[in-house]
């Protein structure tokens, strides 16, 4: 069975894996090199544990703070666009309880595979990824955002996650670099199964063992359309020529709803901008964190990645854009002073953007599609559990190719 995977960010070389894996030959294409999109400057957070998923019933009542402060991490620039205007009414609709909670679920049994295929593809393969799993905590500065987040806690924990909500004072105790910020906190959700890990070295590693195992990879080249014929694919034509197969995966991220267009049927999928800067850290015991933290109110995650601390935040509809602008990335910093003041001496930044690809309720899209031709399967959509959930939707995905070898 030759199989072709259009994306060769973490969702498509997991895929590549999983697929190679169960004896199919495998060729992946992607514009630019593995990991280079979405992946490379992730939040580096495995949250098995934490997927609420953006579009949930509390959002309403913070909506006009969050799209009129000009602090605000959440950020959208209108444009003529339909596209945009119909994926922000299908957000919007998502965001009741009812849909939250289903999403939640369908996420939570997602992670629990993608866990299962990530840890043992790190087992076999001894990728050098400065994997960890050191726990997470996810701060609350209102006593309002804690009774929430509790709410949300006990639904999770019907479901089989393994979560606690922990006092200002326990939160030091766990990651001792919060001694300066604990007045700040309210209270904070921690769970102690959570693990971080640097997604880019992930994807190359990945890479070089596939390629080195006989998966082929044709990298710097664009997709630009597609041979077909009736219900089926029969290539893929691309910047360097026609490439065939018999099954064909899309996990061009935020690019997929262009290439599902260009087939005639439509995916909900809009990207959601985010942005990071990876700092290293002092020598100084205690002062950078070494357990996964989010700050609720600030929509901003750390995670440690060896002797660096990667912080990511921000969700901006605002189309295609890779410009970075500078108070974004102050805003980052200053995320970081506030909770980690003597965490880095900021002076090497390395500021990124990406575009996470995002469903209106948070729930990838993986598998066949009723309007795509028939032997197409979609693995996008992640939004920004990407990383979390790769392995999970490759292992759903190689599973429907793997019965018609």
């Amino acid at each position: 069975m030759q199989v072709c995977v259009l994306g060769a960010g973490i969702v498509g070389l997991a895929t590549a894996y999983e697929l190679h894996q169960r004896g199919m030959q495998v060729t992946v294409i992607d514009q630019a090199q593995p990991g280079a999109g979405a992946s490379g400057g992730n939040g580096a957070q495995l949250s098995y544990s934490y997927v609420q998923p953006l579009a949930n019933a509390g959002l309403w009542h913070q909506l006009p703070e969050l799209l009129l402060s000009p602090r605000s991490p959440l950020k959208m620039r209108p444009q003529w666009d339909v596209h945009q205007w119909r994926w922000g009414l299908e957000f919007l609709r998502a965001c009741n309880r009812r849909t939250s909670e289903r999403s939640t679920q369908h996420l939570l049994t997602l992670a629990a595979l993608s866990r299962q295929g990530f840890e043992a593809m790190l087992q076999a393969e001894q990728l050098d990824c400065n994997f960890s799993n050191t726990g997470k905590l996810v701060l609350y500065s209102t006593p309002a955002g804690l009774a929430a987040a509790q709410q949300q806690m006990e639904l999770q924990r019907a479901w089989g996650s393994e979560q606690e909500a922990v006092s200002p004072q326990r939160c030091v105790e766990i990651e001792p670099a919060l001694q300066h910020y604990h007045r700040s906190i309210a209270g904070a959700i921690y769970t102690p199964s959570e693990c971080a890990a640097d997604c880019l070295a992930v994807c190359q590693g990945l890479q070089r063992l596939l390629a080195a195992r006989g998966v082929r990879f044709v990298l710097g080249t664009r997709v630009e359309g597609f041979v077909h014929h009736a219900r089926r694919i029969a290539a893929v034509q691309t910047s360097a020529g026609a490439i065939e197969a018999q099954q064909f995966v899309l996990a061009l991220g935020s690019a997929s709803h262009q290439a599902a267009k260009t087939l005639g049927f439509r995916l909900p999928i809009y990207p959601l901008k985010g942005y990071s800067i990876t700092l290293d850290t002092t020598e100084a015991p205690g002062a950078a964190p070494r357990v996964n933290v989010t700050d609720a109110a600030r929509k901003v995650v750390f995670a440690r990645i060896g002797r660096r601390l990667r912080v990511a935040g921000m969700a901006e509809l605002v189309g295609h854009n890779d410009h970075i602008p500078p108070a974004r990335i102050q805003s980052l910093c200053e995320s970081t002073s506030a909770l980690f003041p003597g965490c880095s001496d900021f002076r090497e930044l390395r500021p990124w953007t990406g575009m996470r690809p995002a469903t209106p309720t948070g729930v990838p899209l993986v598998g066949r599609h009723p309007h795509a031709p028939e032997n197409l399967l979609l693995n996008t959509g992640h939004g920004a559990l990407g990383f979390t959930l790769a392995f999970g939707t490759a292992a759903q995905v190689a599973a429907l190719v793997a019965p018609a070898a």
